[in-house]
């Protein structure tokens, strides 16, 4: 897979539509096309270059395609590789790590990483608290059926409300549920100051959607965290959270199969 990256990296073409995703994620074919000057097929063949690095992830809105940054194979490549490259190369890393999980003008927040393991694995991941537990630190308390409500257990707070629900629950496929309220005991256990706690406990609720994807031997996890308000606070803190989080599930499910059994 690094291989690819830096094969798609390589070329002025690419950077460019990275860099036009970077100013306005979420953006259709017909978009990026008006601001190329180039031919729709040519842009289709580098989107799907690009896809194929999983720099790009996709979402279907409707009969559009949306096309997302994704910086999970720059986190890889910087995880792999940094300690081996001088300063100067370091920071070219950094910098462009930092391009591609910069705030954009799309609220939505798009994540896809590859795991190697089955649907069912990492179905049973995302919804059996004997694995959220390990590598979430919590649990789900609900039947998982769509409309149900959704008891969230982090250590010793326990996080209920109206709308906090499952929205979607499609085994092996999709599974999508309400993101959960921001309580004063929530507040406290993660030590949010008073004026954060103010702005995120008015936000609405945002809904949190995965979707997985069979890939030759691997699942492809696409982590999709939309309905934040313009300039979200929540959506500010789940940018860093969401790549650690789903780099401990990868990392549970490739290394510690044994004691999941």
């Amino acid at each position: 897979m690094d291989d690819e990256v830096f094969r798609a990296l390589a070329d002025p073409s690419r950077r460019r539509l990275l860099d036009l995703l970077n100013l306005r994620n979420g953006q259709t074919l017909r978009e990026l096309c008006a601001e190329l000057d180039m031919a729709r097929q040519s842009v289709s063949k580098h989107l799907a270059v690009l896809e194929s690095a999983n720099l790009v992830s996709t979402v279907w809105r409707g009969r559009e395609k949306l096309h997302h940054l994704n910086a999970e194979p720059i986190n890889a490549i910087a995880d792999r590789w940094i300690n081996q490259y001088d300063r100067r190369r370091v920071q070219l890393f950094a910098d462009l790590k930092t391009a591609l999980e910069a705030e954009v003008t799309d609220n939505d927040f798009v994540y896809t990483t590859y795991i190697r393991t089955t649907p069912e694995r990492l179905w049973q991941a995302l919804t059996d608290p004997a694995f959220t537990e390990q590598y979430w630190q919590l649990h789900h308390e609900t039947d998982w059926k769509p409309g149900s409500p959704m008891v969230w257990h982090q250590g010793d707070v326990v996080i209920s409300g109206p709308g906090q629900v499952v929205v979607e629950h499609t085994p092996y496929t999709r599974l999508s549920y309400a993101w959960h309220h921001m309580t004063p005991e929530f507040a406290k256990k993660y030590e949010i100051d008073e004026a954060t706690y103010d702005r995120i406990s008015r936000e609405p609720l945002s809904t949190a959607t995965f979707e997985l994807e069979p890939a030759d031997g691997q699942v492809k996890l696409t982590v999709i965290h939309s309905g934040f308000e313009p300039d979200s606070t929540i959506r500010t803190m789940i940018q860093d959270g969401w790549p650690a989080l789903l780099a401990d599930l990868k990392s549970l499910l490739e290394t510690s199969v044994a004691s999941l059994q």
